[in-house]
C-alpha cells in the first residue's frame, strides 16, 4: 500500500487542513443543528486523522485509496455518533472507531478462513462492543461484551482472538503535533493489578520522589489496570494531560530506578 502519495481518493493530502480547538467546537454546535455543509468541514478537517491511522495498515495488499475510504467510514460514524456532553476529546473516540471499520474490511476480504460459527460470535461481540462504545463512550472489557451476548467469556475471547492480527502494544495510533496515542493507551490491563512488579524492579523509591497526583495517575493506570480515558474522567483532566502526566512520572522514575 502506498501510504506516502500525496493525492489519495483524488484528495491532495498535502493541502488538507488542520482544525484549531475553537473551530471543531463551533463547527460540532452547527453540526448538532443539523448544518450539513459545518458536517462536510468537519470531515474534510479531519481527514489527516485518517491519513495518520492508514499508515499503521501497510504492508497488507490492499490499496491505500480502499483503505482510506473505509477509514472515511467510520470518521462519519464517529461523528454522528459522538456526544459532546462526555468531556471526551474527538481524536480519543474516533481512533478506535476508525480502525475497527478498516479491521472488519480487512477480516471480510481476509483469504484466511476462520469457521463460520466463530466468525458469527466474533461479528456479534464487535457489534455489542461497538453499541457499548457508543452508549458509554468507553472501551468495554470482555466480561462486559459476554454479559450482554449471554455467553462464556472465553468463548468469546477465543472468537474475538480468531480473528485479529497481533499489534504491538507501543505502536503509535495517532499523534498531531502532540504526545502520541499508542495502542496500550487504549487498552485495559484486566492482569497487572498486584505490586509484584513494583516490587521486582524496587520502584518504591522512585515513587516516593513523585508528586501526590502523578502517584495516584500511576496506581489508576498500573494498578487498577484502568483507560487512561478512565483516568482522565475519574480525576476531571484530558486524556493527553494524563498521558503527558503518566509519560513524564515513569521518565522521571527511570532516574532512581538502578
Amino acid at each position: 500500500m502506498l501510504s506516502n502519495k500525496v493525492e489519495i481518493c483524488g484528495v491532495n493530502t498535502a493541502k488538507l487542513p488542520v482544525l484549531k480547538s475553537d473551530e471543531k467546537k463551533a463547527l460540532f454546535e452547527r453540526i448538532l443543528k443539523g448544518d450539513e455543509i459545518a458536517r462536510e468541514e468537519y470531515i474534510f478537517g479531519n481527514l489527516r486523522l485518517v491519513l495518520s491511522i492508514i499508515q499503521r495498515f501497510n504492508n497488507r495488499g490492499e490499496y491505500a485509496d480502499d483503505i482510506f475510504q473505509v477509514g472515511c467510514i467510520g470518521l462519519i460514524k464517529a461523528i454522528d455518533n459522538f456526544d459532546v456532553t462526555q468531556g471526551v476529546q474527538f481524536s480519543t473516540y474516533a481512533v478506535p472507531m476508525i480502525i475497527g471499520e478498516i479491521r472488519r474490511y480487512l477480516r471480510d476480504n481476509n483469504s484466511i478462513r476462520v469457521s463460520r460459527s466463530l466468525r458469527d460470535i466474533a461479528y456479534r461481540a464487535l457489534q455489542v462492543k461497538e453499541s457499548l462504545i457508543n452508549k458509554n463512550s468507553k472501551e468495554p472489557t470482555i466480561e462486559e461484551i459476554a454479559k450482554e451476548l449471554d455467553m462464556p467469556k472465553d468463548e468469546v475471547m477465543v472468537a474475538l482472538e480468531a480473528i485479529q492480527d497481533p499489534v504491538s502494544l507501543f505502536e503509535p495510533i495517532y499523534q498531531d503535533g502532540g504526545d502520541a496515542i499508542f495502542v496500550m493507551d487504549q487498552v485495559r490491563d484486566e492482569k497487572n493489578t498486584d505490586l509484584s512488579w513494583l516490587e521486582n524492579l524496587s520502584l518504591s523509591e522512585a515513587l516516593k520522589k513523585l508528586g501526590d497526583r502523578e502517584k495516584h495517575i500511576l496506581n489508576l493506570r498500573f494498578f487498577e489496570g484502568k483507560t487512561q480515558m478512565e483516568v482522565a474522567e475519574e480525576i476531571g483532566i484530558s486524556q493527553a494531560q494524563v498521558s503527558r502526566l503518566e509519560k513524564n512520572a515513569l521518565k522521571s522514575m527511570k532516574k532512581y530506578v538502578t
